[in-house]
């Protein structure tokens, strides 16, 4: 990896420690029913989940790659208490994203979105909608910020057991499910609010039920096992992850001013830029 390559990398980092700096909003309320705060649940940090999503790779260099991800999480409890939302209060999400790497380095992403929303019935994992990821009451519409992400083999797929980092910013579409601790409904949030998911990856051999809601039908893969022939997963190219220990945790309201994070990458990516200049002119 060359000195210029470095640089961005290492600028993406400190631009994802920047807006994660904002910091974790702790002991908050959330109603997977939307029945509001009084019958909420007391959350100290983050709502759990868990998922899979279809992963598409397109080497760009040698060491380069962009890539666009398709999943689908289920959230059913809260701080890892065990205990699971009651009856009625199944709360499902959509993730669409995309970004850049490098081989046996480091991903960030670049955009896309997550969308939450609350069911009635539970169908999360069947062939109703998307997995079952998208159906009843659209409850937040989040946008992907630049960033986040965590590190890949040299085929670009997860490294076992390694984290990953979303963060997200966006709206509460419904009222009666978010709450600060004071019982203020986030719906009313006027700039948005930010989140952050973190949770671990690993490759794993998709059942067809997978193959058919995340590839053939949410990302819209032609390859094998959709239409024709049997799926499988090749390195380098696309494979399937099971997202296990994540948590969706509520970031602090109000932008901070730059800390050190942000002065480093505003500095790492200058620096970036006048290397670039001087590799032209040479």
């Amino acid at each position: 990896m060359n000195v210029l390559k470095k640089l961005i990398c290492t600028a993406t980092v400190a631009l994802s420690m920047a807006s994660a700096h904002a910091g974790v909003m702790n002991n908050w309320v959330f109603n997977p029913n939307g029945g509001g705060y009084a019958s909420g649940q007391a959350v100290g940090s983050y709502l759990d989940m868990y998922g899979s999503a279809f992963v598409q790779i397109t080497a760009t260099s040698a060491d380069t790659f962009n890539f666009v991800e398709h999943g689908a999480f289920d959230l059913y409890q809260a701080d890892s208490n065990s205990q699971p939302f009651p009856s009625g209060g199944n709360i499902t999400a959509t993730f669409e994203a995309y970004g850049s790497g490098h081989f046996n380095g480091a991903y960030a992403f670049g955009g896309g979105d997550l969308q939450l929303f609350h069911n009635p019935v539970k169908q999360y994992g069947k062939t109703d909608g998307i997995y079952g990821a998208n159906l009843g009451t659209h409850i937040a519409d989040l946008e992907i910020m630049f960033g986040g992400g965590g590190n890949v083999d040299g085929n670009g797929g997860p490294v076992a057991g390694s984290p990953s980092t979303v963060l997200v910013m966006g709206w509460v579409l419904a009222p009666g499910y978010f709450f600060d601790g004071s019982g203020n409904d986030l719906l009313s949030d006027p700039d948005g609010r930010r989140m952050m998911l973190n949770f671990t990856s690993n490759g794993v051999a998709p059942d067809l039920m997978m193959v058919g809601e995340l590839a053939c039908e949410f990302s819209h893969y032609t390859g094998p096992g959709c239409g024709l022939g049997t799926y499988s997963n090749v390195a380098g190219n696309h494979y399937f992850t099971r997202n296990t220990g994540g948590e969706l945790k509520l970031l602090s309201a109000n932008v901070p001013e730059p800390g050190s994070p942000a002065i480093l990458a505003i500095g790492l990516l200058g620096a970036g830029i006048v290397l670039r200049k001087r590799g032209k002119k040479a």
